[in-house]
């Protein structure tokens, strides 16, 4: 479990707190990834991506296809994280109700990007452990399937569940979709805090985002609910496993950036002292 939490990525909001707060508390060998709003739209996150990228960090900034207004928009997008030495990015098909131009999903995307040269050297995509309110499963995973040849790695949405990840990490590779894993994970999020983030992402956004995950916050109301320690030391027999193909932990920290640290290096120190 130790090597999991050391090679691991904070996704964060792109706020105005957020870069002084990954200065603060973030060290330079963890991987910072910014999230994109489709209130906000793109330049939150490719103004703080730049930003941190010009302070060292590896940014992996999320670009979702319904935000992209044409293939002209991927172009600009590209050349600008291109000129700021971003070499990341994550690619899901996002939120935006309707999308902003021609995407629905992420594939034809990644297809531009194809013809634009392949620019960047690790490409992400979505996997779902659980279920996706609008798409099956099996449909999900022949999504990994098809867009296999395009990315690189893929970053799971957040899981509560260790056994649901296990069997799901387990089905993956019983596809034979191979690219490495990184695990969506919640950090040691206090309820009335992500309600407060909610709240500020957005008045719209916030109600979808509320209505879409109701249940997060049952599992952090509920005594004795979730902790990323306890996922992680029951998923740990599977996540571990060199079959598993797991490179690290997507940790959503939700802004509690410095929150977030210190509970993995506290986790690192006591397996260190074990």
């Amino acid at each position: 479990m130790r090597g999991l939490l050391k090679n691991v990525r904070y996704e964060v909001l792109p706020a105005k707190s957020t870069q002084d707060k990954v200065l603060a508390h973030v060290p330079r060998d963890v991987v910072v990834t910014v999230t994109a709003s489709p209130v906000k739209g793109l330049e939150p996150t490719l103004d703080l991506a730049t930003r941190l990228a010009a302070e060292g960090y590896g940014v992996v900034p999320h670009v979702p296809a319904r935000l992209l207004r044409d293939g002209a928009h991927v172009a600009e997008v590209v050349a600008r994280l291109r000129e700021a030495g971003v070499d990341d990015v994550f690619v899901p098909a996002g939120d935006a109700d309707p999308p902003a131009g021609p995407y629905e999903g992420a594939l034809p995307v990644l297809r531009r990007l194809g013809e634009l040269g392949s620019p960047f050297s690790r490409v992400g995509i979505t996997g779902y452990p659980e279920s996706h309110p609008l798409i099956d499963d099996d449909t999900t995973i022949q999504a990994m399937w098809d867009k296999r040849a395009h990315a690189t790695y893929i970053v799971s949405n957040l899981c509560f569940d260790p056994r649901v990840l296990g069997e799901w990490v387990t089905r993956v590779r019983r596809r034979d979709v191979t690219l490495p894993v990184h695990v969506g994970v919640a950090g040691p999020v206090e309820r009335t805090k992500l309600l407060a983030m909610a709240a500020k992402i957005g008045v719209g956004e916030s109600t979808r985002f509320l209505a879409r995950h109701a249940s997060w916050f049952v599992r952090f109301a509920a005594p004795g609910g979730y902790t990323p320690e306890r996922l992680l030391r029951r998923g740990a027999p599977v996540l571990t496993a060199p079959s598993a193909a797991v490179a690290g932990l997507h940790l959503f920290t939700f802004n509690q950036i410095a929150e977030t640290e210190r509970w993995r290096r506290g986790m690192l120190e006591r397996l260190d002292g074990c």
